[in-house]
């Protein structure tokens, strides 16, 4: 039998870093090649070939370099390769596998992974979560999942995955759901299959082409401001946020999407202004609809014009409203838009 072909893109992240020769920590030196080479058993799992697009912290990451790599995948996926990786950061992991599940159908596998442990490290896991995601790239139960994150063994849809811890290798969680399946024994086993996520092209009715070309312009997205409401909050950062020159707000509510008393006049005000999107800052659950009925609650909120989030965390409210506002989204498109990729 031919053995899969997948397509590795490298942007940098902990998994590419190596010591500083000052000795002040670790850095992106590694490229794609360098990866590939240092993985046991990866050509017997797929022929792969590697693309270093960057070698960056993925912290630095942009949406302008997500979408070159949504661009290359889209061009590789349409050929003959049988499955995408993209490794990078672990920092910014879920944002990115987030993009990619707007911007690219789910057919062929397109996975997301990295490393918590650089190369040098005693126990370093960068290797394995390689072998892993090459795995799942290649395996044809992973079609029609959308773009996963792999990391130690566990597979987790873009939706759901959050990094829930800053130093264990089993950091990334799905909170209230968990993982869609795992590699064992080099078998890829899908024990939950997710419907498939939304595309943003077909939710605005544009050709993925045109949307990918109309995204990927140099100049800095709309900016939108991510606020986490904490006990007693005076409002005074929202209140700043249009004259900051923000395009939208994402607010991070406390509970099920609820804010103090106190501002509820104020989220009025500026949701007459641009779009306020209302999420949760806990990790699980979604915002609620229709349960409490006081001044801050979700009820009121969503009254006043704000648009919720449903399960989306705050992180990835913020991605999808950016993208929605560099294409040019209208207000019925974005409240349409949040409701179909809230889950």
């Amino acid at each position: 039998m031919k053995r899969p072909t997948v397509l590795l893109i490298a942007t940098g992240g902990t998994i590419a870093m190596t010591p500083r020769a000052d000795g002040a920590g670790v850095a992106p030196t590694l490229d794609a090649a360098d990866l590939a080479a240092a993985v046991p058993g990866l050509m017997a799992a797929a022929s792969v070939i590697p693309v270093a697009l960057a070698r960056k912290p993925s912290a630095s990451l942009t949406l302008a370099d997500l979408t070159a790599v949504a661009t290359l995948a889209r061009e590789h996926l349409a050929g003959d390769v049988d499955g995408v990786v993209i490794a990078q950061g672990t920092d910014t992991i879920e944002e990115t596998a987030f993009v990619l599940s707007l911007l690219l159908p789910a057919g062929k596998p397109v996975v997301v992974t990295g490393a918590m442990r650089p190369p040098a490290t005693a126990g370093a896991d960068g290797p394995a979560n390689l072998l892993a995601a090459v795995t799942v790239a290649a395996a044809p139960a992973a079609h029609g999942l959308g773009p996963v994150v792999v990391l130690n063994d566990e597979i987790h849809a873009a939706l759901l995955v959050q990094k829930g811890h800053t130093a264990l290798t089993s950091a990334f969680v799905s909170p209230g759901f968990g993982p869609l399946g795992l590699v064992a024994e080099g078998r890829v086993r899908i024990l939950l299959r997710p419907a498939a996520p939304p595309v943003l092209a077909g939710l605005l009715g544009r050709a993925p082409e045109e949307l990918l070309a109309d995204l990927a312009v140099e100049a800095p997205p709309p900016a939108v401001a991510l606020l986490r409401i904490g006990l007693g909050d005076d409002g005074r950062l929202l209140a700043a946020a249009p004259e900051l020159g923000f395009a939208g707000v994402v607010i991070e509510g406390a509970g099920a999407g609820h804010v103090p008393e106190r501002l509820a006049d104020l989220v009025s005000r500026v949701a007459a202004r641009m779009p306020v999107i209302l999420g949760s800052r806990v990790s699980a659950g979604p915002v609620f609809s229709a349960t409490y009925g006081y001044p801050g609650s979700e009820i009121d909120l969503l009254q006043r014009g704000v648009i919720g989030a449903g399960m989306l965390s705050g992180l990835k409210a913020r991605l999808l409203l950016q993208l929605l506002l560099r294409a040019g989204a209208d207000a019925g498109q974005i409240r349409a838009a949040f409701a179909a990729c809230g889950g």
